[in-house]
């Protein structure tokens, strides 16, 4: 820690929201530090994740976009294939993106976690190994290893299932919803040869695609399915596995190849498309920020780019408060609510279109994906804005600019000066 006198921040969490805030807050003046349980930062696996405009221009601010862009997939086919249908459907996602956002970067999100940490290593203390485990009134925080520490303010930047968020406000299921479906990412060998290809498979209550990138190691399987309970205790893997296996047996040999490479992939995830609403995000000291405090649903609702914005947002607040977090708070929640409640609800409408309940609805997401496709991009964009909520939220948010503080930014209390 610095001996500046600074506001001590603590950030739970190295993912996406973690260093970016960690970012913004060192350049407003703060003293910023971030724990995350990973041992290191994690560089394998993941699945792509779109960044709209605002989080892009937050991304150009920081200095990092040409690095972005640079790793971008460049996924720009998609072919999808209808259960029990013969022809597959030909997708341009290029005009489909170029309608959706005027500025908009697919990434996969293990590559940006990775941007945001290089950009924020050498400014930010980092703490890898080791997770919060009791955070007191007064500022003192102890850890699983390391000797206990006293911080001004703790952010829980720690994902859908934090433990800062669990510590400060009680158990997940007060403020989680579940959305009736699930998800599980594979990393398997891109045997097909995919370059900026999606090979998507749809059926009713199940979508499984698989892409890759010149640039990537492996390719990636996305598997979306809908379940009528929510899945059992999320480190279970076997059962994930299980689960996986069962909804999307027979569905085609392409599916039953993925599938066979379950027990061997080197990176698998698995989680439900869950959503959290909460009254309030901030308690005493603590805050939350990205998932952690309101996550739209993984994969479905752009929580990526709401993360990079609710980061930005929390530390231009507290810029702007002078580190009152008492005024700030408040005023970051007020700044980001429109934002949440809209990802919300694009992410539930998000789910119902990307796993199809009815054959209907199967035929309806592949033919409204041609027909955007085959369409002149003017009429394309404007066809889509119609009729995706998504895209006239993400192209409406607008973000207020924090200009850095070129002074430190002194803290609020005498008594969290030093390490406990």
């Amino acid at each position: 820690m610095n001996g500046n006198g600074s506001l001590r921040i603590l950030v739970s969490g190295a993912g996406i929201a973690g260093p970016v805030l960690a970012h913004w807050l060192t350049r407003h003046g703060f003293s910023a530090t971030v724990v995350e349980r990973a041992p290191t930062p994690r560089r394998t696996g993941g699945h792509a994740v779109d960044l709209f405009r605002p989080a892009v221009d937050i991304s150009e601010k920081m200095g990092v976009l040409p690095r972005v862009e640079e790793r971008a997939t460049g996924t720009h086919r998609m072919t999808v294939h209808r259960e029990g249908a013969r022809r597959p459907v030909r997708v341009d996602l290029s005009k489909v993106f170029g309608a959706t956002s005027d500025r908009h970067v697919e990434i996969m999100r293990d590559e940006l976690s990775e941007i945001y940490y290089d950009t924020t290593r050498d400014d930010v203390e980092y703490v890898f190994g080791d997770s919060i485990t009791e955070i007191s009134p007064d500022g003192e925080v102890r850890f699983e290893n390391a000797a206990p520490r006293r911080f001004d303010l703790v952010v829980g930047a720690d994902g859908l299932h934090s433990r800062v968020r669990r510590l400060a406000f009680g158990d997940e299921a007060r403020f989680s919803a579940f959305t009736g479906v699930c998800f599980g990412v594979l990393t398997l060998p891109n045997a097909a040869g995919l370059d900026g290809e999606l090979l998507m498979h749809v059926g009713v209550g199940r979508t499984a695609g698989m892409y890759g990138a010149r640039h990537l190691a492996g390719a990636r399987v996305l598997f979306l399915f809908r379940s009528e309970g929510e899945p059992g205790h999320h480190h279970d893997v076997p059962g994930q596995k299980g689960l996986l296996r069962s909804a999307f047996a027979g569905m085609h040999p392409d599916v039953d190849r993925w599938l066979d490479e379950v027990d061997r992939t080197p990176a698998f995830y698995f989680d439900s498309v869950t959503q959290l609403r909460m009254a309030t995000w901030s308690r005493g000291r603590v805050t939350l920020v990205g998932d952690a405090g309101y996550c739209p649903g993984p994969a479905v609702g752009g929580s990526t780019s709401l993360a990079v914005v609710g980061a930005y947002v929390l530390a231009g607040e507290l810029a702007r408060a002078g580190g009152d977090h008492e005024r700030a708070f408040p005023a970051y929640e007020r700044a980001m609510a429109e934002h949440v409640r809209g990802s919300h609800a694009a992410a539930l409408g998000a789910a119902k279109t990307l796993v199809p309940a009815s054959r209907l609805g199967v035929q309806g997401l592949a033919q409204g994906a041609r027909l955007v496709s085959a369409l002149p991009s003017g009429a394309g964009r404007a066809l889509l804005r119609l009729t995706t909520r998504s895209a006239r939220l993400y192209n409406s948010m607008t973000v207020e600019d924090y200009p850095p503080s070129s002074t430190t930014v002194s803290r609020g209390g005498a008594g969290l000066a030093g390490d406990s």
